[in-house]
């Protein structure tokens, strides 16, 4: 038996032979894995990708012939469907885009070793788990890269939360009571994961026990904003997703937030704009909503403020498809969830988060709920000295159920899925 160091024919064999032996092949990946590393080639969108896919049969098969000698070349000249493509779009894959596809072939062990690493699940649009509501849009995304439980995005019920970034806090306080209602009666909130109403929507969700899918314009490695990467592993440890059609290095562009917005809507029944001014990326999610048939509600605001602006504009522009928020309770039921729906208050969890940090606290989280802002105002309500409140505001600092930002405070964590107009019937609490 020869062993690694053994001498004899066959080794004298290997070492003196006159012929090369011939280069490996690059391994090529399974289909799905396949999927992955074709999405993650720069310049190749939907419409190539969709026709590659046609000409070739299977994603292996275009790798494989891509990493052949010529390959490149044969994939250039690959004509495009003009019908889909578009006017002013190539008609063919054209060279870079070639050699782009040629090079993912001979680098996919690396691209899915970094996928894998990064804990991402490749969702084709062939797999079961792939969510029919998405599959249903045009043009739906080939590949969906998930952080989290892909069961998350077929929930049985779903509704998408968007707004402005720069949300006001009676903004963000209607999407957190929103996401609070809905996941009360079992639906998944999702979202955008940006700053104001996406992430008080994405958080409210969070506190309330429930499901709530992010979906981002960015890879995941590269998270968009970084400020909520917190809220990003949140989302994922309460059993919900945060999900991306760009490969995991990607960088946001301009270009990939309204991609991302068409998914927001797609993967959600309806979708709920809250606060939006004149050009937002919100009315461009709705202006989705409406295309893909899904219903679309908008929070209506008051006249002149510059929040509501974009809303307004967006009501008068589409009087018989876009439809008025009157009331959550309202909303919930033109949802057809009203059979399902739990009377929110304060009752419950967050009653017994007010009655754990003392009365004093608790006090000070029910008046920041009924909108006293400053500490003049809370001082003013209670009849308490400035050295009390600040001390009880310091403590709701400190448990997350308060945020003071410039010398005016706004409720937090839990405090946000207080509606006030169920506070305001309940008795105070004396002084």
């Amino acid at each position: 038996m020869l062993g690694v160091g053994a001498t004899g024919p066959m080794a004298t064999d290997v070492a003196i032979g006159s012929r090369p032996e011939p280069s490996t092949p690059t391994p090529v990946p399974e289909e799905r894995d396949a999927w992955a590393v074709l999405a993650g080639v720069h310049g190749l969108g939907p419409v190539g990708f969709g026709t590659l896919l046609r000409r070739y049969g299977s994603a292996r098969a275009i790798l494989r012939d891509a990493a052949a000698p010529g390959g490149p070349a044969r994939l250039a000249a690959e004509p495009l469907d003009d019908a889909e493509a578009g006017q002013g779009a190539r008609s063919s894959v054209g060279p870079a885009v070639a050699e782009a596809i040629a090079a993912a072939a001979q680098s996919a062990g690396a691209t899915l070793e970094r996928i894998h690493g990064l804990g991402l699940r490749i969702v084709t649009i062939e797999d079961p788990a792939y969510p029919l509501r998405l599959a249903a849009i045009d043009m739906p995304p080939h590949v969906l890269y998930v952080l989290g439980d892909p069961g998350a995005l077929s929930a049985r019920a779903a509704v998408a939360i968007v707004g402005t970034r720069r949300a006001t806090d009676a903004g963000r306080a209607i999407a957190a009571r929103l996401a609070a209602d809905l996941v009360a009666v079992g639906a998944s909130v999702i979202s955008g994961l940006a700053v104001g109403i996406d992430g008080a929507a994405h958080a409210a969700a969070v506190h309330a026990h429930g499901t709530t899918v992010a979906v981002i314009g960015s890879g995941h490695a590269v998270l968009h904003p970084r400020a909520h990467s917190r809220l990003a592993a949140s989302i994922v440890a309460a059993g919900g997703a945060v999900v991306a059609e760009l490969a995991p290095d990607v960088e946001p562009s301009r270009g990939s937030f309204p991609r991302r917005n068409r998914i927001i809507s797609g993967l959600a029944d309806a979708t709920v704009v809250i606060e939006a001014p004149a050009r937002s990326g919100a009315l461009i999610t709705a202006s989705w909503a409406l295309e893909q048939g899904r219903e679309c509600f908008l929070v209506p605001g008051a006249l002149g403020a510059p929040a509501s602006e974009g809303c307004l504009a967006f009501l008068r522009e589409f009087p018989g498809d876009a439809r008025i928020v009157a009331g959550i309770p309202q909303l919930i039921d033109d949802l057809g969830l009203a059979d399902h729906l739990v009377e929110p208050g304060v009752s419950g969890e967050i009653g017994a988060t007010l009655a754990g940090i003392g009365e004093a606290a608790g006090r000070l989280g029910r008046e920041l709920v009924l909108g006293r802002a400053t500490v003049d105002e809370l001082v003013a309500a209670t009849g308490w000295p400035v050295a009390s409140v600040l001390a009880g505001l310091t403590l709701l600092e400190r448990r997350g159920l308060a945020v003071g930002i410039h010398g005016r405070f706004r409720p937090a964590g839990a405090l946000v899925l207080v509606d006030p107009a169920k506070l305001r019937q309940r008795p105070r609490m004396r002084p």
